[in-house]
């Protein structure tokens, strides 16, 4: 065999190793893009067994009611002021009840990292439902520099509990209940002016709501009861709760606003 003959075997060899042993580096990498695929898919499949069946359906079924309510609350207030108050209002309950039907019907679909932003803006919201509330109760039955004191504590409780959840995540599940509570239950120190402005009708709503929300953060925070984890779980009851709370004070909000 001449030399330039067995140059050229000895090259189309190691061209063909080179290909074996591309070809088996592609199939590892296949392989390992597999598994990786795969323990994704059986993760979100575990996430969603998980899950009690109605988790997110409630809020997801009230969103649209939310918004519905609301237009409406925010179309017949009299004044720029009270529509605009009106109108935050509006935005705060939607976003809190379509971010959470979102957020929670999507758990185990949605990559990680977008479930993770959904969740936190799921938790920040309840501090923006809480603030939303006050504004047109306050707008509408208090006098004006009261009002903008009510209206501070709590857009500012508010920022302060959002910024919380966002920047430490891994707060304990109680010390966020205590803080929506506490933001909460701001009104009690004027509920003797929502009285003298409006009657006792809003004063019962107002107290109500607060009532049911504080019981569904308890339930919230303790996980308990969990009547059917299958189906609907301890923290159906607290969505619940939510529902019940938000539609006294929306009311409370329609008394004050166009009574």
């Amino acid at each position: 065999m001449s030399p330039h003959a067995a140059t050229r075997g000895r090259g189309a060899r190691l061209a063909e190793d080179v290909r074996d042993a591309a070809s088996e580096a592609t199939s590892r990498a296949a392989g390992a893009a597999g598994s990786v695929a795969s323990a994704a898919a059986e993760a979100a499949a575990a996430v969603l067994a998980s899950k009690p069946r109605l988790r997110g359906w409630i809020h997801a079924c009230t969103a649209p009611l939310a918004l519905a309510a609301c237009i409406v609350l925010t179309v017949l207030a009299p004044g720029a002021g009270l529509t605009w108050a009106c109108a935050a209002y509006l935005a705060c309950s939607l976003v809190l009840f379509a971010n959470s039907g979102v957020y929670h019907l999507s758990n185990g679909h949605f990559p990680t990292r977008v479930t993770t932003v959904l969740q936190r803006f799921d938790h920040a919201n309840i501090y923006l439902l809480i603030a939303g509330t006050y504004t047109p109760l306050s707008v509408a039955l208090l006098a004006p520099g009261t009002a903008r004191l009510v209206l501070a504590i709590v857009w500012g409780g508010a920022l302060a509990g959002i910024v919380t959840t966002l920047v430490w995540r891994t707060a304990p599940r109680w010390f966020a209940t205590l803080l929506y509570v506490i933001l909460g239950w701001v009104a009690i120190w004027f509920l003797p002016s929502f009285w003298r402005a409006d009657g006792a009708a809003v004063v019962w709503l107002i107290l109500a709501g607060g009532i049911v929300y504080t019981v569904g953060g308890a339930v919230y925070a303790r996980r308990w009861p969990d009547p059917a984890p299958r189906w609907f779980g301890f923290h159906e009851i607290f969505h619940v709760c939510t529902v019940l709370a938000w539609a006294c004070q929306c009311v409370a909000c329609y008394i004050a606003v166009l009574g």
